[in-house]
């Protein structure tokens, strides 16, 4: 009788509740050797490979590119071959299946002063840290669960770093075969730049801008011909509308009397696609409904006076420097607070979280002491990690354990904002759209530029005096010349 496993889907280190199949290395009656790569999974943060933990025959797989797979469920099932390497019996896998204690309530912690009985603290998405000594246990000795961290799969004593796979004839890392994927492109017909034959990122983005690099198909195939039909069908549309199309162009609100009319019943079910939350999308759901559950949110409105800048100067720079000004002055904002213990942590550095908008998702990067930079490295710092968040490379741990936070919504629109905090923080500062606004002065009035500043601060942690004094040092360093 054939020896059979199954393996479940292990917690990539993030303490999220499942992950989405971006591609599998394999498909079923493969067979697979230990620790070569089974599948690249997305989580949150990031494109990793899951190697396996088996060698044998693939049996079956769990879903397509594009499912989502909750953490601890089977993700494959394997024909073991004993004339294969197998890992030893009781031997670390480096695969954590969850219902491990995470470090305080919803994993976040923050201000907890006794960490998880493993020694080991879960990143999470709101502050945290990753902490592995990552040497093997001693002889004869039981070793903790050492869990998976993202981009760095555990497999025995050792860590694999994420690696380009040939999956498909084609050398990519996991994080480019997402982007070919979101941009609709096809690696096969990709020119490739970078080392040892693989596709890289730029190769990809270059793709996408200038179709006319890629190389010739063998024939229009499937990818190729979704992407013809993409292109003709909205001239299609245009140039023959279906009657169907006329009849809803010719309806009105309006009566032939002139009166307002319902258009369709109020109980009809909306006719719009449902759409699965995937990634980071997914993720930012399950942030902000846990913030909205956990926070007592209280929002200070003022405008900043830009009139005494003195020539061209960078906005986000001038604002990530009043944000530092202000945590000197007033550091109660510049903490952490844990509403289960009561216990709050001020920090002595400043690492600000800049809020980042992409298609897929809200990213939150660290720009690590912030404190300690010149106006220039404040923009050399912004522009890396805006670089990073686009193209998927920001490594996880930027994307935690910031102290306070920052949202320019203004570079799009808005003036003022209750902008979401994000525990363990207790603040984040929202800066709304420049405005020419209308100034009395003594002796008449006068046109000013001005910036709307939306302060929002969790009640419970810090007082409504240390709010408005830290609002104050944070205008009056923008209002300064220089």
């Amino acid at each position: 009788m054939s020896d059979t496993k199954k393996f479940m889907l292990p917690d990539l280190g993030e303490g999220l509740p499942d992950a989405t199949i971006v591609e599998w290395a394999v498909k079923v009656g493969d067979t697979i050797r230990l620790d070569d790569n089974l599948v690249s999974m997305e989580t949150a943060k990031a494109v990793v490979d899951v190697p396996s933990p088996f060698s044998g025959k693939v049996l079956k797989l769990a879903g397509e590119a594009g499912d989502i797979i909750e953490t601890g469920a089977v993700l494959a099932e394997f024909e073991i071959d004993p004339s294969m390497p197998q890992r030893a019996a009781g031997q670390d896998t480096g695969h954590h299946h969850g219902g491990g204690k995470k470090a305080g309530k919803g994993g976040h912690g923050v201000g907890s002063e006794d960490p998880a009985p493993d020694h080991r603290v879960v990143a999470s998405d709101d502050g945290g840290a990753i902490e592995d000594d990552g040497e093997p246990a001693p002889k004869g000795e039981a070793r903790a669960d050492s869990g998976t961290v993202v981009g760095a799969m555990q497999s025995s004593d050792a860590v694999r770093s994420e690696q380009a796979s040939s999956a498909g004839g084609v050398k990519a890392m996991p994080a480019v075969r997402a982007m070919a994927r979101k941009l609709k492109v096809d690696l096969t017909r990709v020119r490739a730049t970078g080392a040892d034959g693989a596709v890289t990122m730029a190769d990809v983005k270059q793709a996408a801008a200038d179709p006319s690099s890629l190389r010739p198909a063998g024939g229009e195939g499937p990818a190729q011909a979704r992407h013809s039909q993409s292109r003709t069908e909205p001239s299609s549309v245009l140039r023959a509308p279906s009657p169907e199309g006329r009849r809803e162009e010719s309806r009105s609100t309006l009566s032939q009397s002139g009166k307002p009319m319902r258009t369709q019943p109020p109980g009809v079910a909306a006719s719009g696609q449902p759409e699965q939350l995937k990634g980071v999308r997914r993720n930012m759901a399950r942030v902000m409904a846990d913030a909205h559950s956990k926070v007592v949110p209280t929002t200070l409105c003022d405008d900043a006076d830009l009139h005494a800048w003195i020539g061209k100067q960078d906005i986000t720079a001038r604002l990530v420097r009043a944000i530092v000004t202000a945590c000197k002055d007033v550091p109660a904002l510049n903490a952490w607070f844990d509403g289960d213990k009561l216990v709050r942590t001020m920090h002595p550095h400043v690492d600000l979280g800049i809020a980042v908008d992409t298609d897929d998702g809200l990213f939150v990067p660290a720009l690590r002491n912030a404190d300690m930079l010149d106006a220039r490295g404040l923009r050399e710092g912004i522009n890396r990690l805006r670089t990073q968040v686009m193209d998927r490379s920001i490594p996880a741990s930027e994307l935690a354990g910031y102290t306070i936070s920052l949202s320019n919504f203004g570079m799009f629109a808005g003036r003022y904002a209750t902008p979401v905090v994000v525990p363990p923080c207790v603040a984040i500062v929202g800066a709304g759209k420049l405005s020419h606004d209308v100034v009395a002065v003594i002796g008449g009035i006068e046109v000013h530029r001005r910036m709307p500043i939306s302060l929002t601060f969790d009640h419970r942690a810090c007082t409504g005096g240390e709010a408005a004094r830290f609002l104050k040092a944070l205008l009056d360093d923008l209002a300064a010349p220089q």
